[in-house]
């Protein structure tokens, strides 16, 4: 919910608004006063008032302050013989005649407090037939406002014709919801905010997980598809008399805006733009946010379109594949000048030289994976692979089949070649799929999803894959658990923790990339210094660049070691030391061994052994991908066995962790996760399985008519 909305930027005009507190933010769950609550509300006001804005309350409770002190007096006044009998319940206008003063009180002496005049002004439903109250109503408020005294409306339900409190729902008002929303023309605010328990309005109750807060009502889509929850345990009509009250007042020009008055400073928040509860207002059909609209609709979207992909003959899948590679080829020009724009508004913001280098499509890129996608493309189909076949019992076969998982939902940052990998996965292995890309390459990520989505046949349709566009959405993404099969997310460990932290769907990938080389005393030292450069520099911005090497102890003094140290620092690489290191070869010491550089930077450190080494990567790897240079096989498969890594190398650069180098065609992601998929994840990381059982009338009859005979069955 943080940032701005751009339809709400005319909430810098505003200058008069009236703000609704309901009883369920006035009081507690058990009836009491929310005085804390109603204490910050206060100071929210007065800041208001300070900073220039006329500022109109209505308030509800004093129904439910009056019953709960009259409950009090009976209780104190009441015999035991007075307490057995059936207790019946107050009458509602004595209540609100009681509560009226109490509350009254209450905003009196949290006003003062704060230097702030309050007045109370009742009023009754029948009040407003007479024109000329209504027009003294006006200049009455026109005085207190210009005397920065903060106006208190509320119905007079002592006196009010009504039939009683909360029973009654006719006339020029019925509830403080709507007596707000005539308030706002009357007095002619500019905006209308009623506080809620809740954040919002939601599609449903908002105790139902499958509810999602709809950010901007709009009456043509939202007015059929929200189902309200129970009635507000407090007040008249919850949510849904709030909802009426902001629908009348929007379509007649005044903005609303129903948030929680639980929530700190949410008031000042919505009047400074942020998409904070739910706006109501006129115009709102003419913004159709695409995350309202098309959240859902979207993962529903592709999940239909990856239904007809996977029913295409695995040929036509193959010639979709291989057009998608044509038209990435035929557009290259058009892509390098979007993503030129790219790097040029990053380098002028600023931005960390690293992800600059993974924005860039350099010379050779598009071809590169125009060429990985053909790769992808002549590899055999794996929808519908047969993995394992079993005869159960006579006549009845059942068959392990390899299977798409879904929709995709991929999260990725900065680099724009992984939308186009991913794309060809999913397009391959028959997912449906939804990318959201940093932001940072937008111009890259609309034109390369543009190009890609063309290519596709009506058959199956462009939306197979969606591009969301704001980072706002992914909240409400998240959410979509019953739609949305798999989340993947490619970037810092800030992200992945947060996608970890805020879903239900599963989600694959890696945190960190802290890959270390471990030179052996038995190494080759020629071949050790090569491929030490190559995983440190050949591209450092990539989660399989070397960030630690670490060196046996043997090798300290060594000839061997100080030509390595001294290519490392030739090619510009800035060394630190973990303590050992720091003394013997006096290099300044790093702040952590858990830590991933994504630069021309590394850690150095001496271990005893190849022992002490898997002992330190364990500690502080991230079991990505890990490498050891050695020519003793024995220390060699030590190392390879118990290094607990997704990929384990020996005398091999660790930037060979990748899924085209691993003939997978291109890669989805590096995973660290140990279910599902690990390392690389190609096709076979995007496929789950179902089981297909072919029979000729067999039934289970409790196990009497079947004799299991479970025999593997050749493929």
């Amino acid at each position: 919910m943080n940032g701005t909305d751009r339809s709400r930027g005319f909430f810098k005009d505003v200058k008069r608004l009236i703000i609704k507190v309901g009883t369920a933010v006035v009081t507690r769950a058990d009836g009491r006063l929310a005085l804390g609550r109603l204490g910050a509300l206060c100071e929210q006001i007065k800041d208001l008032n300070s900073l220039g804005y006329e500022v109109i309350v209505v308030t509800s409770g004093a129904v439910g302050l009056g019953r709960q002190r009259l409950k009090y007096r009976r209780l104190v006044n009441s015999s035991f013989a007075d307490l057995q009998k059936p207790q019946v319940d107050f009458d509602g206008k004595a209540c609100a005649a009681v509560g009226q003063n109490n509350l009254m009180a209450l905003y009196d002496t949290l006003f003062s407090q704060l230097d702030v005049t309050s007045a109370q002004l009742l009023v009754t439903d029948s009040d407003f037939r007479d024109e000329g109250f209504r027009k003294q109503l006006d200049e009455t408020v026109k005085s207190l406002l210009a005397l920065r005294v903060i106006p208190i409306f509320n119905e007079n339900d002592a006196v009010s014709t009504r039939r009683a409190p909360y029973e009654d729902s006719s006339g020029i008002f019925w509830d403080n919801d709507s007596l707000a929303a005539l308030l706002a023309l009357e007095l002619k605010a500019d905006l209308l905010v009623l506080l809620s328990d809740v954040e919002g309005l939601y599609s449903g109750p908002p105790s139902d997980p499958q509810s999602k807060l709809i950010h901007t009502y709009i009456k043509e889509i939202h007015q059929s598809e929200i189902t309200f929850g129970d009635k507000s345990r407090v007040g008249r009509g919850g949510m849904t008399a709030k909802v009426k009250a902001a629908v009348n007042a929007a379509y007649a020009g005044i903005p609303v805006v129903i948030t929680s008055g639980y929530a700190p400073e949410n008031i000042m928040k919505v009047l400074q733009g942020e998409r904070v509860g739910t706006l109501f207002h006129q115009d709102a059909h003419l913004w159709v946010p695409v995350k309202e609209v098309c959240g859902r609709e979207m993962a529903v979207a592709a999940r239909e379109s990856s239904r007809r992909l996977q029913a295409l003959s695995p040929q036509d899948r193959k010639k979709i594949l291989m057009g998608v590679a044509d038209a990435l080829e035929a557009n290259e020009n058009l892509i390098k000048i979007e993503n030129e724009a790219d790097v040029a508004a990053a380098q002028l913001a600023g931005l960390d030289k690293s992800l600059i280098s993974r924005l860039a499509l350099k010379p050779g890129k598009i071809e590169s994976l125009a060429n990985s996608i053909r790769v992808l493309a002549n590899m055999e189909d794996p929808i519908g692979h047969v993995l394992k076949r079993t005869e159960l019992a006579d006549g009845l076969v059942l068959e392990k089949t390899s299977s798409p998982l879904g929709v995709l939902l991929i999260v990725f940052e900065s680099r724009p070649d992984a939308l186009v990998q991913i794309a060809s996965l999913a397009i391959r292995s028959g997912n449906g799929l939804l990318l959201k890309g940093g932001k940072e390459a937008k111009r890259s990520n609309a034109i390369l999803h543009k190009v890609i989505t063309t290519a596709i046949p009506d058959t199956v349709g462009g939306r197979l894959i969606g591009l969301v566009t704001s980072r706002d959405e992914i909240p409400d993404l998240l959410k979509l658990d019953d739609v949305i099969d798999l989340v993947i997310p490619r970037g810092s460990n800030k992200l992945v923790s947060q996608i970890k932290s805020s879903t239900k769907i599963p989600v694959l990938g890696h945190a960190d990339g802290i890959c270390h080389v471990y030179v052996d005393k038995s190494a080759n030292m020629e071949m050790a210094k090569r491929v030490v450069l190559d995983a440190k520099i050949d591209y450092p911005a990539a989660c399989n660049a070397m960030e630690t090497l670490l060196v046996h102890q043997d090798l300290g003094q060594t000839a061997g070691l100080n030509e390595l140290i001294v290519a490392l620092r030739t090619e510009g690489v800035t060394l630190f030391g973990g303590p050992r290191a720091c003394k013997a070869l006096n290099l300044p010491e790093a702040h952590s061994f858990h830590h991933e550089y994504n630069s021309m930077a590394c850690t150095v450190e001496i271990v005893d052994d190849v022992y002490a080494a898997i002992n330190h990567i364990h500690q502080h790897g991230s079991a990505h991908t890990d490498c050891i240079i050695a020519e003793d096989q024995d220390v060699a498969e030590v190392f390879l066995c118990q290094v607990d890594s997704a990929a384990v190398f020996h005398n091999a650069s660790t930037r060979f962790c990748d899924g085209a180098r691993f003939g997978l065609g291109a890669e989805v992601g590096i995973s660290t996760s140990r279910i599902h998929a690990r390392g690389p994840v190609g096709v076979e990381g995007l496929l789950t399985t179902r089981w297909i059982l072919r029979g000729c009338g067999q039934v289970v009859n409790g196990d009497k008519g079947v004799i299991y005979t479970h025999k593997d069955v050749s493929l």
